[in-house]
């Protein structure tokens, strides 16, 4: 909509996302990214974290379901969406301003780890592959420095690189013999 603020963040969750229904039968998922910023010291020769960003956050119906099964208390995240302030009157009759993030984008940060998607097509988007009953194929792997599992031999993505539809693209050219 035209005169909304939009902001992306990176940063680690800091819990599980928690995932609730409305009255109204609308599913809601709600977590926290913390966004420390980090500058390099030239005097110490050494990186100093500057005042941590918490940023609350929450998704909405079927991205609140994919953010539960996806998601995980220390997972560096980049999200994109609105961002909204509230106004309330507290407990104590004080006003408060809140403000959050109402996400629209959401995924794994791939700066310090990797994700695998399963037989489900890229990120586990349930369009781009046929239904699957096999659980691997219902939501997708991320890799913080743990091992993974194997992708299923039907997963083009988890082909090894030089391999599958694209063939040697990108591969190295042989040198030509030169006369």
């Amino acid at each position: 909509m035209a005169g909304e603020t939009i902001i992306a963040v990176v940063g680690n969750l800091t819990a599980d996302p928690e995932i609730r229904t409305t009255g109204s039968g609308a599913s809601v998922a709600s977590f926290t990214i913390a966004s420390t910023p980090r500058t390099w010291n030239r005097n110490t020769n050494q990186f100093e974290d500057g005042q941590a960003l918490f940023m609350r956050c929450s998704a909405w119906r079927d991205m609140a379901e994919h953010c539960a099964q996806s998601l995980a208390k220390g997972m560096r995240v980049i999200a994109q969406g609105r961002l909204q302030q509230r106004s309330y009157q507290a407990q104590d009759g004080s006003q408060r301003t809140v403000f959050e993030l109402q996400v629209d984008e959401i995924g794994p940060s791939l700066r310090y780890a990797t994700a695998q998607s399963g037989t489900a097509g890229a990120y586990g988007n349930p369009h781009a592959a046929p239904p699957s009953t096999d659980a691997r194929a219902q939501a997708s792997v991320y890799q913080g420095g743990a091992s993974v599992p194997q992708a299923p031999a039907d997963d083009p993505w988890g082909q090894p690189r030089d391999s599958g539809s694209f063939g040697s693209f990108g591969a190295q050219e042989p040198e030509e013999p030169s006369f």
